[in-house]
């Protein structure tokens, strides 16, 4: 069969469309071969999504860009990858240029760099279309404009005109979408499409993926890091880990009933929305191994709290629940069987009676029962069901996440502060803002710039942050969460309002010793911990550096506070002569909390801390944050775009909306009870690790983007998104447009919001009251 015979034939949809086996992609390195993926083997049908999941280095991408074939020249692929009857790997790269972009779309993670900055967003469509279809350059732009308007870009006529560095970092992934599926493709990859977005944005991309799948029929890979994501759009569900599927069922399956002890470790490091118990998470300790060299054993064994000897003698195959290897005795390495890791049809034994949870039998591969119809619609194809597999030796051990009756994974225990204890109004203020402002000048011109417009970045916001007390500040990209640290940190007089640092203004501070005192108290922790750190600098060095500039430290003394401080964050003193680059992500973070804790602070400014790492690690260092409040009665102002990760933290909240703060209050109050609609648009964007709860639960999905910064004429800022503004009679909307909301207090205690119908009922709004019309700020 020719590249140009497939799919030209009817397709026999009983038959998966993309079938992979024995997958195996290694590199060269100077430490040796690195076998990044070690014998992967799925099947996929038309119209089922597959989602993979793991930590970083777990093979999840180059399994993708291996079926993409956009592996580098050097790298060694073995296996095969079918599409549709064709091995893909047997094609040459001229072969495989015509596949892709027609029968295989691509989506990957950073939407700008993978658009051509000259091109128009429309010329780069027309130019996928007129690629692989004999069409013309009118009938392609009518095409790219449909497309636009598909993936839900407003305007889409205009904006097919416009450059990659003009939309936003959603409508520049909705272009991405529209370009993969241009052409109608068979399968599309999703290589974490939504990781760099605001929640809201990524409810929207993923209600136009689900959009583009339905227009197309398509297989959909979706590859993410990201439990909830994988929970709401994925049928099916393979879990990497050192380049291998160590697990592998249907979404309900594998969610209800885990039977690998990695996927209950990633499990349990998830916070979840809906948790009011926050609980401590339960991190993996350790790292993946280095994929150079690997032994015959569980490549999990080393972080794995259940293990024994036997899981360091074999490494176990990936094999039906209560499959057993023909010989009785665990199987050597060596990966899946080509079939896909399942016994012969018939001959699997089970545990319990339950083969795959109760499912129908047949391929332990990714396969459901039916393909998902549309609402309303019944499924068309009927495919064999799936099996639960595991590769794991005490899988049929494990039960409800616990083995022998005890947690795979011990729940450490919660401190609780002493601070607690006080009640809140009791407390003294640890920072305290009022009628923050801060605005930037909009120019325009080149030599000689002129002032045409007013940037409102911070528009006179109030906050305060008692001792022990932690409060989430929330918003998406560009509502002023940065600019308000920025203002905080700088410790300058405010363009307008005040700060106060442990009950000092900040435009009462004259002298750099005063600054330099208050400055102590407060101190900051990066995004980035890569980024933070001085690469050149050894990690005594860099704690070191702030020990000094606070002085009085003798030689003695530094050596044992640098101790200290690495024991206190979890490291070990002995590595303090190291780089930063011989540390993971999760330890450089830790240095960079150690190092913010030198001058013994009472706040920390916490930005994005954990959005940079991988969910197990990132469970670690926020029980790491959790335990040092408790034991130093530490405050903290914590900025995510995670509200999962704000609940599990946070005691308040404050939602940041274009300059503003638009709901505060207790943390339980905002989000069990959110009156604004842009907190319940926030809240219901995030994703639930729970494919029950994900489907069925009610959305608020926010059209558009954020309004202009430069106005701030009188009115609701949100009113142009707001869904509840669509459903007021015209009589009530005037007030939104007209009248600015204020902070106003809730039914529940501390709880405030800024909206003027934001307790009304439907009979409330419908009365004939009075509206006031008259403008006012």
């Amino acid at each position: 069969m020719t590249e140009q015979s497939i799919l030209t034939e009817p397709a026999d949809t009983r038959q998966p469309l993309l079938s992979v086996r024995d997958l195996r992609v290694s590199f060269p390195s100077e430490a040796g071969r690195v076998d990044a993926v070690r014998g992967v083997s799925f099947d996929l049908h038309r119209g089922r999504t597959l989602g993979i999941v793991g930590e970083s280095g777990s093979g999840k991408s180059v399994t993708s860009m291996a079926v993409m074939g956009l592996l580098p020249e050097y790298a060694s692929v073995t296996g095969e990858v079918a599409l549709d009857g064709q091995n893909v790997l047997a094609l040459d790269d001229r072969a495989m240029s015509k596949v892709r972009g027609k029968h295989i779309g691509m989506i990957f993670q950073d939407p700008l760099s993978s658009l051509t900055p000259i091109f128009s967003i429309g010329a780069q469509i027309v130019e996928a279309l007129q690629i692989h279809q004999d069409i013309s350059s009118a009938a392609a732009w009518k095409r790219a404009v449909e497309l636009l308007d598909l993936v839900g870009i407003p305007n889409p006529q205009r904006r097919a005109k416009g450059f990659p560095h003009e939309f936003s970092g959603g409508m520049r992934q909705r272009a991405v979408i529209a370009m993969a599926i241009a052409n109608d493709p068979d399968l599309i990859i999703a290589d974490e499409p939504t990781t760099a977005l605001d929640v809201t944005v990524q409810a929207q991309i993923l209600d136009v993926l689900k959009t583009a799948q339905r227009e197309t029929g398509a297989a959909v890979i979706m590859i993410t890091h990201d439990l909830g994501v994988v929970a709401g759009s994925a049928d099916d569900v393979m879990v990497m880990y050192a380049g291998k599927p160590v697990e592998r069922a249907g979404v309900d399956e594998l969610f209800a009933r885990p039977r690998m002890p990695y996927t209950i470790g990633l499990m349990g490091a998830i916070p979840r929305l809906d948790d009011r118990a926050r609980d401590a998470l339960t991190p993996v300790p350790g790292t993946p191994p280095l994929l150079v060299d690997l032994p015959d054993a569980c490549p999990f064994a080393a972080r794995c709290p259940v293990a024994e000897d036997a899981c360091r003698a074999a490494e176990p195959e990936l094999l039906a629940i209560g499959a057993q290897p023909a010989s009785g005795d665990q199987p050597a390495s060596g990966g899946q069987p080509a079939s896909g890791g399942q016994p012969a049809s018939g001959d699997r034994p089970t545990i319990g009676g339950e083969a795959g949870g109760g499912k129908a039998s047949g391929s332990a591969a990714v396969q459901t029962p039916a393909v998902r119809a549309p609402a309303g619609e019944a499924p068309s194809v009927e495919t064999p069901g799936a099996v639960h597999s595991v590769a794991c030796r005490r899988a049929g051990e494990i039960s409800d996440g616990t083995i022998d009756g005890e947690p795979v994974f011990p729940v450490p225990a919660v401190r609780e502060p002493e601070a607690a204890a006080v009640p809140r109004e009791e407390r003294p203020k640890v920072l305290e803002l009022s009628g923050l402002t801060k605005t930037f000048p909009l120019t325009k011109g080149g030599l000689l710039k002129r002032k045409v417009g007013t940037v409102f970045a911070v528009n006179g916001i109030d906050l305060d942050i008692r001792e022990g007390e932690t409060l989430g500040l929330v918003g998406e990209s560009g509502c002023g969460k940065t600019t308000t640290l920025l203002e905080i940190m700088g410790l300058k007089p405010p363009e307008r309002g005040s700060i106060s640092v442990a009950g000092k203004n900040a435009a009462d501070l004259r002298s750099k010793r005063e600054i330099g005192a208050v400055r102590r108290e407060m101190q900051m922790v990066f995004q980035d911990p890569m980024g933070a750190l001085d690469p050149r600098m050894t990690v005594f060095d860099i704690l070191a550096e702030p020990l000094r500039a606070v002085g009085g430290h003798g030689k003695d003394d530094l050596s044992r506070q640098i101790g200290e401080l690495m024991e206190l964050v979890g490291l070990d003193p002995e590595h303090r002569d190291r780089f930063p680059a011989a540390f993971s992500g999760g330890q450089r973070q830790r240095i960079g909390i150690a190092r913010a804790l030198a001058t013994k602070p009472k706040l920390l400014v916490l930005d994005e801390p954990v959005s940079a790492l991988d969910v197990s690690v990132q469970a670690g260092v926020i029980n790491l944050l959790n335990d040092l409040k408790a034991e130093l009665g530490l405050s903290y102002l914590f900025v995510a775009h995670d509200l999962s990760v704000v609940r599990h933290i946070s005691d308040r909240v404050a939602v940041m909306y274009l300059g503003r703060i638009v709901e505060t209050g207790d943390i339980d109050a905002v989000f069990d009870h959110p009156s604004h609609p842009y907190t319940k648009a926030l809240l219901s964007a995030i994703p639930l690790p729970d494919p029950v709860a994900e489907r069925s639960r009610e959305r608020v999905l926010l059209k558009g983007d954020l309004p202009s910064p430069t106005d701030d004429s009188p009115g609701c800022r949100f009113v142009s998104r707001c869904p509840l503004h669509l459903t007021l009679p015209e009589s009530r909307k005037r007030q939104c447009l007209d009248i600015t909301p204020e902070l106003t207090e809730r039914a529940t205690p501390d709880h405030s919001s800024a909206c003027h119908f934001a307790d009304m009922t439907p009979a409330d709004l419908t009365t004939s009251a009075d509206v006031p019309t008259e403008r006012q700020s």
